[in-house]
């Protein structure tokens, strides 16, 4: 278990106890920072005053970090908005392969995205996705459920 001390107070905290802590919590939107856990975005702040009860006006976003680092989750920052090369390559797909590659851990599941390859929120079902939208007064360019299969996406009836 790793001590760490944040707003004066001293807190001790494992990673598997931040996990299990954001099982059932929607991740709030991510604007610059961000941190993957269980391969979803979630801002620093969220997190760790989520864990410990601690304020989140009591703390930054870079002490979050780095505490979340030391436990072992990875943390980035947002990547500025890109725009699609004259020349990219198709074939792999929308946005080259990046839209695929972002929506594989919400299949099955309702998805609202930010940007082509942006995924805003994830859910069990559309009603949920929406009230998360609404609560953080965000606007989705696109919403819809991720098909788990090819017959799914081709709109072929189930066998």
């Amino acid at each position: 278990m790793a001590r760490f001390q944040i707003a004066g107070h001293v807190v001790e905290i494992e990673a598997v106890t931040v996990e299990r802590a954001l099982t059932s919590v929607h991740p709030d939107p991510v604007r610059d920072h961000y941190v993957i856990i269980g391969a979803r975005r979630f801002p620093p702040k969220q997190v760790l005053s989520l864990v410990t009860g601690i304020d989140r006006a009591d703390f930054t976003t870079h002490q979050a970090r780095r505490i979340l680092k030391r436990l072992g989750f990875v943390a980035a920052r947002r990547a500025p908005r890109r725009t699609e090369p004259d020349g990219e390559d198709r074939s792999a797909g929308p946005q080259g392969g990046r839209q695929a590659a972002a929506l594989e851990p919400y299949i099955g599941k309702w998805v609202a995205l930010g940007e082509p390859d942006e995924v805003l929120v994830a859910a069990d079902t559309p009603h949920e996705v929406v009230a998360w939208l609404a609560r953080n007064e965000v606007k989705a360019t696109g919403m819809f459920r991720v098909p788990r299969a090819i017959s799914e996406a081709e709109g072929l009836a189930p066998l």
